[in-house]
């Protein structure tokens, strides 16, 4: 990978925002210590995880939170993106997790940046049901009503578009419905609960809210018009779908009319101003018109029902999850954005950035880091309002339908042990924030 990283990174604004994420499915375990999610019936049932895994365990963060959070002051970030259990805040003592976390991260120094859904959806509740997004908005307020005396940014939700495709329509994630596009319903719903949520995180006094959605450019295979018109349409599917609603409170051309309910006032729900727009970059689609072989999304072959296919991206290294690695088009996405938005995007956060390797001297993920956050300071330069980076993630985590065999973590986690050891990764963070002015609390990995 061609790579700057001997060179000083460029510096990044006074406050801006350096952080990690995790999510609470993929780290925490103590499955007996709250409700049952989707994800739970999901792996319980034989082929869906492909090593057969379950997070009943994952890394024990429930248990080892003090450890993981010496790792956040030892690594010098000012942020922590970690998601919060909608089962077990519902479960009896719940919320008195979250509470001694956010409290010992206040004392590291850490900002708490709590996502109030990311994927584990409570396993009674289904958002087919519109109802759903009415319980949502309750959860978001009874998280606010504990917590919201200590953390003052606030994520609704944690990329829809993967929860609605993987989960609804392709069948690979849970709930493991494979409805196609009968799963446009999960979307609209998920975004109403945002917009809820959204107002009654202000009802509670919350003021710096935002949404992690995934994006990323798309690619026509070709000019020709029919691999372009495939393109286009990938793109409303996967960009403009999740992102219109919430920034100019309105639907793409032709999409409105097939959601449910009264879709108007709805819309005025899902488009209460947001203090920020939350951004997870991977890598860029390259889309073309359907082919014998459709190619994936998210590892999953795309049906013959589709009208695109999905073409390699071809001359570029790839993750050890065989992603393309494209760290321009971090720049390409977000002036694409600010072109396509206009003042209607309010400033951007990086929510998720990350890669899978293996191996505890990863120099390929030190690689690909250095070269986003280049990336994302030619956005800064060309004039986007950038605010913030958050790397996905601090640990080695359960990586939902692959299980326990892709390693996105700075933080290199015994699946059998527990035990935490820092990579050559964590250190170059750590050495990139103390450059961009951060000092750690020292810990783990301070030497």
């Amino acid at each position: 990978m061609a790579t700057d990283a001997g060179d000083p990174l460029p510096r990044f604004p006074a406050g801006f925002l350096w952080g990690v994420s995790t999510s609470a499915h993929q780290i925490e375990g103590a499955a007996e210590l709250r409700g049952p999610s989707v994800w739970d019936v999901f792996t319980a049932e034989p082929g869906r995880v492909k090593d057969g895994s379950t997070a009943a365990v994952a890394c024990d963060h429930y248990h080892r939170h003090p450890e993981d959070v010496a790792l956040l002051a030892g690594l010098g970030v000012n942020a922590y993106r970690f998601s919060v259990s909608w089962p077990r805040v519902a479960s009896p003592g719940g919320l008195d997790f979250y509470d001694r976390l956010v409290d010992e991260l206040c004392a590291a120094g850490v900002r708490p940046v709590p996502t109030l859904f990311h994927w584990d959806l409570p396993a009674h509740l289904d958002w087919l049901d519109r109802d759903t997004a009415a319980r949502f908005a309750d959860h978001a307020a009874a998280v606010a009503g504990r917590l919201g005396d200590r953390v003052t940014k606030w994520i609704t939700l944690n990329e829809p578009a993967e929860h609605t495709l993987l989960g609804h329509a392709l069948g690979a994630h849970a709930p493991g419905r494979r409805l196609l596009f009968d799963a446009l319903p999960v979307a609209h719903h998920q975004l109403l609960a945002h917009g809820l949520a959204v107002r009654a995180l202000r009802a509670a006094g919350a003021r710096d809210i935002g949404i992690a959605n995934s994006h990323g450019p798309t690619w026509p295979a070709s000019a020709d018009p029919d691999d372009v018109a495939a393109a286009d349409f990938y793109d409303t599917l996967l960009n403009r779908l999740f992102a219109e609603p919430v920034l100019l409170g309105g639907y793409p051309d032709g999409l409105g009319e097939l959601m449910p309910g009264d879709v108007a006032a709805d819309l005025r729900v899902i488009a209460e101003p947001l203090d920020w727009y939350g951004v997870n970059y991977y890598a860029p689609t390259r889309v073309g018109a359907p082919l014998g072989t459709r190619g994936e999304f998210g590892g999953v072959p795309i049906p013959a029902e589709l009208p695109f296919s999905v073409r390699e991206i071809a001359g570029r290294p790839v993750t050890d999850f065989g992603w393309p690695v494209v760290p321009e088009g971090l720049t390409e996405l977000l002036c694409g954005f600010r072109d396509r938005y206009g003042d209607r995007l309010p400033p951007v956060v990086i929510t998720e950035n990350g890669c899978s390797y293996e191996g505890l001297d990863d120099q390929e993920r030190i690689a690909y880091l250095d070269a986003h956050l280049r990336a994302l300071h030619a956005a800064l330069e060309a004039g986007v309002d950038v605010r913030g980076y958050f790397v996905w993630s601090l640990l080695d985590n359960f990586e939902w339908a692959e299980g326990y065999a892709r390693r996105f973590g700075l933080v290199h986690v015994d699946f059998d042990t527990l035990e935490r050891t820092p990579k050559a990764s964590y250190r170059w963070f750590r050495d990139v924030l103390r450059a961009q002015g951060r000092r750690g609390r020292g810990g783990p990995g301070q030497r």
